[in-house]
């Protein structure tokens, strides 16, 4: 067998194969991305509704000072976990998102607030407080890709040319 060959026959074992798999993540990439993000709120809300179990207790404590945060971690809680669900089940997208997004604004205000908690060193060295809410622009992004379905959208792994 030619050199040629042999490369001919890899390149088209190579196409076949990200073709298979181009397809199988546009198919199910928006489906377990909502999945994955619907159990991480949900679980995390959880973990809001029980004392001292939520590694993020201490900075919301902190960061609400303006509410009782005995009464505001419990809304907190079932609200993150009403995302969860939203997410988990597919139904309401528009609400959960929008949801989402609110709950998104009120974790950046520790930026502002607490820059002791999240900076080590403006602005590039963060406190582990600090990675927590800046991977949450993952979550926007995430977010936003979602949003992009709730009219039919979808991914597409080989789009027609036109």
């Amino acid at each position: 067998m030619k050199i040629t060959q042999i490369y001919k026959l890899m390149t088209d074992c190579y196409e076949r194969i990200d073709l298979f798999l181009t397809r199988w993540m546009a198919r199910y990439g928006l489906f377990v991305l909502r999945l994955g993000m619907g159990v991480v709120f949900f679980w995390f809300g959880a973990l809001k509704l029980v004392p001292n179990l939520s590694p993020a207790e201490t900075l919301v404590r902190n960061t609400i000072f303006f509410f009782d945060p005995d009464l505001f971690l419990p809304v907190l809680a079932i609200w993150e976990m009403l995302i969860g669900v939203g997410l988990l089940i597919g139904r309401y997208m528009r609400l959960t998102l929008l949801l989402l997004f609110a709950q998104m604004v009120g974790t950046t205000l520790p930026l502002a607030l607490l820059p002791q908690a999240v900076w080590t060193a403006f602005p590039f060295g963060l406190t582990l407080e600090g990675q927590y809410i800046i991977k949450n622009l993952v979550i926007i992004g995430s977010a936003l890709v979602l949003g992009g379905t709730v009219r039919g959208g979808r991914l597409v792994a080989d789009p027609q040319p036109g």
